[in-house]
């Protein structure tokens, strides 16, 4: 059995690399120490002019959970349209209600948005309350391929879980495996959970020229612990400021 490599990647650099290496499909993101955000419009146009293997690119307005408002809807839409108009040739989502369903509503807004695009469904599905249930309402909304772990911290612990779902699937969804995927036991994997399609990292630690100066200034900032919480502006405290420097005595 031939299987699928997906890379997921948030650079040009990245995207090279994973085509070179023999991955067959892309999924092109930022923030990927915040799980995976939109990536801007020039990327997505840069390693479009660069790759030939397809790229799909994940529609997230932000990290931090999976249940959006009418407002990050709205941002969703116009970033499904913005990638389709940039040559993606799949878009990657994921929207849950605050019950651990999927959204239905919403997602069916976003696959209609994008226009025949193909939509793969991301790892907020490990997060559903029932694993069975949220495929189902996937197929419904029209998803290709749902990105799993089988509901487990990583896809070889959730192996099972994951042949079931492709026994569940019965072609009626792609069963994409993802989640800590190495080299020592990728073969286990895909022997187990009976997938055709990984999605991996592989990644190697890169650094920049930093400029000489001050060692002690840091601007990159710890992410929380807690995985559906995110950093919003407070009004108060934008307010608070701002009355604090009008006032203030130069």
């Amino acid at each position: 059995m031939s299987v699928l490599v997906e890379a997921c990647v948030d650079t040009v650099e990245s995207a090279i690399a994973a085509e070179r290496g023999g991955a067959r499909r892309l999924e092109l993101c930022a923030s990927l120490a915040d799980a995976g955000t939109t990536p801007s419009a020039g990327t997505i146009a840069a390693v479009k002019a660069r790759v030939g293997i397809p790229v799909f690119v994940i529609i997230r307005p932000r990290g931090g959970g999976f249940v959006y408002g009418d407002s990050e809807l709205d941002v969703m839409r116009r970033d499904v349209d913005a990638a389709r108009r940039l040559g993606a040739d799949g878009i990657v989502i994921g929207l849950l209600r605050d019950d651990a369903r999927v959204d239905r509503r919403r997602t069916t807004q976003l696959v209609d948005a994008a226009a025949g695009l193909p939509v793969t469904f991301h790892r907020a599905f490990d997060l559903t309350a029932n694993l069975g249930d949220a495929l189902e309402t996937l197929i419904a909304c029209g998803v290709q391929r749902v990105l799993t772990s089988g509901g487990a911290p990583t896809a070889l612990e959730g192996a099972d879980a994951l042949a079931a779902l492709v026994a569940r699937s019965a072609g009626r969804i792609g069963v994409l495996a993802g989640g800590g995927i190495r080299e020592e036991h990728v073969q286990e994997l895909v022997r187990r959970s009976r997938v055709d399609e990984i999605h991996v990292r592989g990644t190697r630690l890169a650094r920049t020229r930093m400029p000489a100066g001050p060692t002690h200034v840091r601007l990159r900032k710890p992410l929380p612990d807690d995985e559906g919480a995110w950093e919003e502006t407070d009004e108060q405290r934008i307010r608070s400021l701002t009355t604090l420097t009008r006032t203030y005595d130069l």
